[in-house]
C-alpha cells in the first residue's frame, strides 16, 4: 500500500511540474520595462532623445518615437562611452545617460505606452464607429504586428509610411477618450471582431483600386475589413 501511495505521489508531483512548465511557456512575454529599442514609443523615449540632444548626439525633433535617427544617436553615444554598440537603451545605457526608465504597467504583454498609442490610432481612425468597430481597428493593427509582412511593433505598424490616413493628416496626435482606451485593451486582450483581417477601408471614401481587390471578411459600421 505504501508503495502505491508513493508511486501516486511521484506521478502527481511530475504532473504538477509539467503543468507549471506548460503555463510558463504559454504565458505572453511581458514588455521589458528596462529596454527601449526601435519601435518603442512614449515619455521614456522623449527623455532619451532630450538627453541625447543636450549632449549633441541627436539633432532632430523630440517626438517620443524610437526611430532610425534615435537608434543612430544611441549608437554614437554608446560608442563614445565605451558601451555595447547595439542602439538599444537598456539599464547600462540609461545609467550612462543619467536617466531612469519608468517602463510602465503592461496589458497582454504590451506596455502602457503601446496601449495608449493604439488607443490614439483607434480614436483617430474610428472615433465615429460603433464600439465593435473601434476594437476591430485595434485588432487590425495587432494582426499586422503578428504578420511577418509588417513591422513587429505597434508603433512600427502605425507609423509605417502611408499605412494610416490618421498619421498622414495629423489626427494621430489627438488624445484618445476612455472608450478608445478600453477598445485598445480589449483588442490587446484578444478580441478580434475581424477574424484576422489586415486591412480595412471605408467604401464611401476609398480611392485605391488595390484595396478594393482585397477579400472582405466582415463589415462593421462604415468600415469593410479585409485580408
Amino acid at each position: 500500500m505504501k508503495t502505491i501511495v508513493k508511486t501516486v505521489s511521484l506521478v502527481l508531483a511530475s504532473v504538477a511540474i509539467l503543468l507549471s512548465i506548460q503555463v510558463a511557456f504559454v504565458q505572453p512575454k511581458a514588455a521589458d520595462a528596462a529596454v527601449l529599442k526601435q519601435g518603442s514609443y512614449g515619455n521614456d523615449v522623449k527623455n532619451v532623445q532630450t538627453k541625447l540632444k543636450s549632449l549633441g548626439y541627436y539633432t532632430y525633433t523630440v517626438d517620443g518615437i524610437f526611430g532610425s535617427r534615435t537608434v543612430k544617436a544611441v549608437r554614437a553615444f554608446q560608442k563614445a562611452y565605451g558601451l555595447a554598440v547595439d542602439g538599444i537603451v537598456g539599464t547600462k545605457t540609461a545609467k550612462a545617460l543619467g536617466i531612469t526608465l519608468s517602463g510602465g504597467s503592461s496589458v497582454g504583454g504590451y506596455s502602457s505606452n503601446d496601449v495608449y498609442l493604439l488607443a490614439k490610432c483607434i480614436y483617430a481612425e474610428a472615433r465615429g464607429e460603433p464600439y465593435t468597430g473601434k476594437v476591430a481597428v485595434g485588432a487590425v493593427v495587432l494582426n499586422r504586428v503578428k504578420n511577418a509582412s509588417f513591422p513587429n511593433t505597434i508603433a512600427g505598424v502605425i507609423y509605417q509610411p502611408l499605412a494610416f490616413t490618421a498619421v498622414a493628416d495629423g489626427q494621430i496626435n489627438l488624445s484618445p477618450d476612455n472608450t478608445c482606451m478600453k477598445a485598445a485593451k480589449d483588442a490587446i486582450n484578444g478580441w478580434d471582431p475581424t477574424y484576422g483581417c489586415l486591412y480595412y477601408y471605408n467604401p464611401k471614401t476609398a480611392t485605391s483600386s488595390w484595396i478594393w481587390s482585397r477579400e472582405v471578411v466582415v463589415t462593421i459600421g462604415n468600415h469593410r475589413f479585409a485580408i
